[in-house]
Parts: C-alpha cells; sequence; structure tokens
C-alpha cells in the first residue's frame, strides 16, 4: 500500500469519528524515517482513544500494516505507526501545548481535508 492511499485511508478513519483540525504534513525534507506526519484533535480520552482505533482498524482492513500505536491508555495523544505515515490524535490542550505543526518546520499543511455535513449525503 503506499503512502497516498494509507492517507486516504487514514483521514476517512478520523472523519469517520468526527475528528477535529485534520492536518497532514509533509515531512520529507526533515527526515528519511517517514513521509508524512498526520495530526488530528479529538475532544475526550474516550474520542481521541476512538480516533487512534478506527485508524488503525481500517489500515488492517485494507491490508495495511500499522507497526505501533502509543499512548492508548492515557488517551491525551495516542500516536499509531503506519511506516511511511505517522498519526497523532491528541486533545486540544495538548497540541496546543506540543504545538507538532511548528515543531516540523512551521510549514503549511501539505493537505487540509475539506469540512463535511454530517448527516448530508455526499
Amino acid at each position: 500500500m503506499n503512502t497516498e492511499q494509507l492517507q486516504k485511508l487514514a483521514i476517512d478513519a478520523l472523519e469517520d469519528v468526527k475528528a477535529k483540525d485534520i492536518v497532514v504534513l509533509d515531512v520529507t525534507k526533515l527526515t528519511t524515517l517517514f513521509e508524512m506526519l498526520i495530526i488530528a484533535s479529538g475532544d475526550s480520552t474516550r474520542q481521541v482513544k476512538a480516533l487512534a482505533n478506527n485508524v488503525r482498524e481500517k489500515i488492517k482492513e485494507a491490508g495495511g500494516e500499522v507497526l505501533s500505536v502509543e499512548g492508548e491508555q492515557s488517551g491525551e495523544w495516542v500516536l499509531a505507526d503506519l511506516g511511511s505515515i505517522v498519526v497523532h490524535v491528541m486533545q486540544p490542550a495538548v497540541r496546543d501545548y506540543y504545538n507538532l505543526e511548528g515543531l516540523w518546520g512551521g510549514q503549511k499543511p501539505a493537505y487540509t481535508p475539506a469540512p463535511r455535513m454530517w448527516g448530508h449525503a455526499e
């Protein structure tokens, strides 16, 4: 599965559980460890855990590999390592404090999903 397919699956999985402020950063010029960072917010520990779990399940269902998931016990910040993509799901206060977008170069997002109209046919 290529990075573009992984990215789409991860974003769809996050949107399914109503993640907020999804941002994708292309970090290929900053590290050789992975290509993309996906950062999203959840309003509670329960939602953060559900978001990360949905990402893991959707990737596995599609035949992709989830290398590891960290932080599920606290639910404030859960990281899912998909190989070429690392997904960070965080509560807003934790996200503001750690400012991953700024830490990874203060760059403009490579992709920001369009807002969905929940309950309406697409």
